[in-house]
């Protein structure tokens, strides 16, 4: 019998925002219908059936914690390929015409524009300012022929920005324009209610609360024309392909525990009260600066999230790439960025952000990005350790540096 794998030490894992541990409440699910849904839901016999009880038992549940209608929940393989079906698919029923995003958008929906562009449209990009907000004046400007589609990201990944989506889908729904919003990194962490924020298509994924990979969904209002990207029956004839109703499961039992800790805090993420005192103490070292808005701004920041620009005491850029390593030898994981625009720009140094040159940073800091995101994994206890830890890192990139 082979023994049972070690239980890993989470306390130095701070990038939740990356991707974050299974739940134990989620592997058990999912380990417990392992044995009894593994069978393709569209089979009709009792396995099938079963399966399909499974499945549809999964996407009522996730409707009804994200305010929506079961009819209108979509599963697909994560969130890339949700949005990747929510911009083509709206952008394959209407002529071309004009897409709009911000520059801070995540790479899988700058690749969907990218399609979309070579099929004829066009791409115009409302910018942001210093916090990463963007300009609503220059939105609403754009909400005019030829723009048929708005796509934005409701929580940035790399500096935390929370767009202020509810006045977005006010400007949309006015001038009768459809609006996807990228939800990634807010669900989990915020109530969402797609009926009140009146937006038309949502994407989210399970692995950023929780839940297991390779599933994700998006919420269409009733009445939004899709084209299916991947051709089959499943989900309405949106998108082909065996539905893995374990992984529902595993979706909805992640969504279910996130909603029940906001609930047990009166609707705030308890994540924010780790945050915080570990961002001040970060913020007393030398060199290190916030990048995206303060925990304190009215617009507001991801819950669990910390971004920072990091310096020498001179003043000299230090590559964000080789202060993850040297923390990592400290037995501390973070970012520094998407980890989806990591593995768009590898090597040594890496290339410097472009959501940090949209806030206006210069070139020379827009490698520096550092970014730290907890989880409820996470103890005050764990987090004692890492200002110190920066620090060391920091001496130590700037000890090896060529002249020292």
């Amino acid at each position: 019998m082979t023994a049972p794998e070690p239980q890993l030490d989470l306390s130095g894992y701070l990038d939740a925002c990356a991707t974050s541990p299974p739940t134990a409440g989620v592997m058990g699910v999912m380990a417990e219908l392992h044995h009894s849904a593994w069978a393709n839901p569209s089979s009709l016999h009792g396995f099938g059936v079963r399966a399909a009880e499974v499945l549809e038992r999964s996407r009522m549940h996730l409707a009804d914690l994200l305010g929506a209608s079961q009819h209108d929940l979509i599963f697909c393989s994560g969130a890339s390929e949700a949005i990747h079906l929510a911009l083509l698919g709206q952008g394959g029923m209407v002529p071309p015409g004009r897409l709009v995003i911000s520059p801070v958008e995540h790479p899988a929906t700058m690749a969907a524009a990218e399609k979309l562009l070579r099929q004829g449209w066009e791409v115009a990009r409302v910018p942001v300012d210093q916090r990463g907000v963007i300009n609503l004046t220059a939105l609403r400007d754009l909400l005019v022929a030829p723009t048929r589609l708005v796509s934005l990201i409701w929580g940035q990944s790399e500096v935390g920005t929370l767009q202020p989506i509810e006045a977005v889908g006010r400007l949309c729904r006015d001038a009768g324009i459809p609006l996807h919003v990228d939800a990634v990194q807010v669900v989990g962490h915020r109530a969402v209610d797609a009926e009140a924020l009146g937006v038309d298509l949502l994407s989210c994924t399970a692995h950023k609360l929780g839940g297991p990979r390779g599933i994700g969904l998006l919420l269409r209002r009733r009445g939004v024309p899709l084209l299916p990207q991947i051709g089959g029956a499943q989900e309405g004839g949106l998108r082909g392909g065996t539905e893995a109703a374990v992984l529902t499961a595993g979706f909805a039992q992640a969504l279910e525990e996130a909603s029940e800790r906001l609930c047990h805090h009166g609707g705030q993420d308890p994540i924010a009260g780790l945050r915080d005192p570990l961002l001040a103490g970060l913020l007393e070292l030398p060199g290190v600066s916030l990048s995206g808005p303060a925990p304190g701004d009215p617009e507001g920041r991801l819950p669990h999230h910390i971004s920072l620009v990091v310096t020498s005491e001179t003043g000299d850029p230090l590559p964000g790439r080789e202060l993850v390593r040297a923390l990592w030898r400290q037995g501390l994981a973070v970012s520094s960025g998407s980890a989806c625009s990591a593995i768009a720009s590898p090597g040594a140094g890496g290339g410097g952000s472009t959501v940090l040159q949209a806030l206006g940073y210069p070139e020379a800091l827009c490698a520096s990005g550092l970014r730290i995101s907890l989880g409820p994994w996470n103890r005050p206890e764990d987090l004692e350790r890492v200002p110190a830890a920066l620090e060391r890192a920091r001496r130590d990139i700037e000890g090896s540096a060529p002249g020292h």
